[in-house]
């Protein structure tokens, strides 16, 4: 098994410390309270949204209480406004996990959400966060070589895992070398290696590996992950990671964390932005019905769930 680890790790360039990074400015938001300001005019009111209840917690930000809240939701006036928030709560979790445990344990997903951290790149997180805690893994990854435009590894590398010192032997990446099925095999075995030497926390409920944080987008279908809706592999609650070869979205060939991986969670964000997604946002936190379930709507886990909204995502609420 460990044999497996060192191979992933093998693959991986140095991941030097951006000094131009560092000098970039830091946006600081002003903490208050008061309430909401026509600002917010986008969020419409209809008979669902009178049950909702708002709260201003910052300048740019207002928090949501909707029927199928399991948690924080967090809309902001912009997307900008809401990488600040998300820097600021990922490296204040960073911290407090790396303190207890002596490490932190972290999934991306792809597509805007790895530029949606941009923030952390920045002061002062890019000093204050102790990166020689972190592990880094993939909740899903398309089946292409890593220098492929549509590696998410890729996009995670350029535009995050090259600014930050994070040791290069943390970044667990999917072994490209291999088929889908033999790549999922592979990672779900670097994952038990991970587990047994108690570098994954384990999750006492499910029995499956319960990550201090997941970092995930959602598609404007309602797919989370490599798992879209109506395909088999929504359903799958045995393996660990798993593979598709008919994605309908491409590239077609991927592999996947499970929804009982993603739901022993500890900590998930899921970060929305853009008109575009409305659509299942709404499905997902209101009390509308449908008869098929988005698989953003089976996010449920052990511990908190919370959104991050721009006002474009959260418009239909």
């Amino acid at each position: 098994m460990a044999s497996s680890c060192r191979a992933l790790s093998a693959n991986l360039r140095p991941l030097p410390t951006s000094s131009s990074a560092r000098s970039l400015p830091h946006i600081q938001l002003t903490s208050r309270f008061f309430a909401v300001k026509t600002d917010f005019s986008s969020l419409r009111s209809n008979s669902n949204s009178k049950r909702f209840r708002f709260r201003r917690t910052e300048a740019s930000m207002a928090e949501i209480v909707t029927p199928k809240s399991r948690g924080p939701v967090k809309v902001f006036d912009t997307e900008e406004d809401m990488a600040v928030s998300l820097a600021k709560y990922t490296a204040d979790l960073a911290n407090r996990i790396s303190l207890e445990r002596g490490s932190f344990t972290v999934v991306f997903s792809g597509g805007s959400l790895v530029k949606s951290l941009r923030k952390l790149v920045e002061q002062p997180y890019i000093d204050s966060v102790d990166w020689s805690k972190w592990h880094v893994f993939w909740v899903d990854e398309r089946v292409v070589p890593k220098d492929h435009p549509d590696s998410n590894y890729l996009l995670a590398y350029t535009e995050f895992l090259s600014k930050v010192p994070i040791p290069s032997g943390n970044v667990y990446s999917v072994n490209d070398a291999l088929s889908a099925e033999a790549a999922a095999d592979d990672y779900e075995t670097c994952l038990k290696h991970l587990v047994k030497t108690k570098t994954i926390d384990q999750s006492i409920n499910s029995g499956f590996p319960k990550f201090d944080l997941m970092l995930m987008g959602m598609g404007p279908d309602g797919h989370i992950a490599s798992l879209f809706p109506g395909h088999p592999l929504v359903h799958e609650n045995e393996k660990w990671v798993t593979f598709i070869k008919d994605s309908p979205k491409p590239p077609p060939e991927r592999i996947s964390f499970t929804l009982p991986v993603i739901n022993s969670s500890a900590n998930i964000a899921l970060v929305v932005a853009g008109a575009g997604k409305a659509n299942p946002v709404y499905i997902a936190l209101s009390d509308v019905s449908n008869s098929d379930v988005l698989p953003v709507q089976l996010v449920q886990p052990e511990g908190e769930l919370t959104w991050f909204l721009d006002k474009e995502a959260a418009s239909k609420l």
